[in-house]
């Protein structure tokens, strides 16, 4: 918002036209698709909430192209850079550890997981309630032995408070930003952020042969057209598939019992032939 206030200044909202809108983006080369998408929604929300409210009579935003965002990129954890990773937590950032666990073994988005509240935790059954998810829904996520772990050890430290992770001042802690960007780049890792942690979850079920309609149960998608960007990282399961191609091969080239039919249809047809 404070970037659009620089942008318009003083101009009255009547006075903005679509154009502007699209040449204003485009002119944001450093920003990606997703970011300048972010940047419409904004203003296009101003402009309805000022409808709603009786201040304009036009929503210019509404007219502007929504960019194509290219949500394909799966970037997860190899064994080796959480190897790193965890290292250098456990050394230097110690108290996080347990948000670190929680992610990757829940694949909780950021927002889920630092609204989580203790009233949501159920450590009997195992699971967490999730009132209302990205999607609008509630949704309800198991909790592995790694998983219950990590909310045992928050709930030490929490003492009673309502929010499961509390910053030093025992308040609730709102982003992980503070301590897991400085972990990343002493870990050199490239390309990485919080949300690649929920891309591994997700990438580790299904290599370890879960089924997809499971894995987007587990990670909350809407659609399974949103889980299926996983499916490339199962190629025992994809090599099985065209192995069989191979063993309809054989099977097909193998001798069956028509042989002989075969032959004696042939046999009369020469008969036949030869009685012509």
């Amino acid at each position: 918002m404070a970037k659009l206030r620089d942008w318009l200044g003083e101009r009255s909202a009547e006075s903005l036209l679509p154009q502007e809108i699209e040449r204003w983006l485009c002119g944001r080369t450093d920003l990606k698709a997703a970011t300048l998408n972010r940047y419409r929604a904004l203003m296009s929300l101003v402009y309805r909430l000022g409808m709603q409210n009786g201040k304009i009579s036009f929503n210019p935003a509404r007219l502007v192209r929504q960019r194509k965002e290219n949500n394909a990129r799966i970037r997860f954890l190899a064994t080796d850079e959480e190897q790193a990773f965890r290292k250098i937590v456990e050394g230097r950032y110690l108290p996080h550890l347990p948000e670190f666990d929680l992610a990757l073994n829940t694949g909780l988005r950021l927002s889920e997981q630092y609204g989580l509240s203790w009233e949501c935790v159920d450590l009997e059954r195992r699971a967490l309630t999730i009132p209302v998810s990205k999607n609008g829904q509630s949704r309800y996520v198991p909790l592995n032995d790694a998983a219950l772990q990590a909310l045992e050890a928050a709930r030490n430290v929490g003492n009673g408070q309502r929010w499961v992770f509390l910053n030093k001042y025992g308040e609730r802690l709102v982003s992980p930003r503070k301590w897991f960007d400085a972990a990343v780049k002493e870990a050199c890792l490239q390309s990485f952020t919080w949300h690649c942690l929920r891309h591994t979850f997700a990438s580790r079920l299904v290599m370890a042969g879960v089924d997809l309609r499971t894995v987007q149960e587990l990670m909350g998608h809407k659609t399974i057209q949103m889980t299926v960007r996983y499916a490339h990282l199962a190629p025992k399961h994809q090599l099985a598939a065209v192995q069989r191609l191979c063993d309809t091969g054989t099977a097909l080239a193998a001798p069956s019992d028509t042989r002989t039919d075969t032959q004696t249809l042939t046999q009369r047809q020469v008969e036949m032939l030869n009685i012509n």
